[in-house]
């Protein structure tokens, strides 16, 4: 895990950030840890697989479809291309 240093934060900040700290029953340093996990992963972000999924629900797609699917798909490696 990586460690940050914060410099030169005005004590009214760290006043705040300890009362904040205090109302959700955490310490000072997982306060921060929220704070910037939740601006830097907000909850509307776009969630790939949970996308995938609904995009398949709504459209019927079950688990049959996608084992039938897997039986016909091609393993081998694909050829790698030439220029000539």
């Amino acid at each position: 895990m990586a460690a940050v240093t914060i410099r030169n934060l005005s004590e009214e900040a760290h006043r705040a950030l300890k009362v904040r700290a205090a109302q959700h029953n955490r310490s000072a340093e997982a306060e921060m840890r929220a704070i910037l996990e939740a601006a830097v992963r907000p909850e509307g972000r776009l969630r790939l697989g949970t996308a995938l999924s609904e995009i398949g629900q709504k459209h019927g797609v079950t688990k049959t479809d996608i084992e039938a699917l897997e039986e016909i798909s091609d393993t081998r490696p694909a050829e790698p291309m030439r220029f000539e």
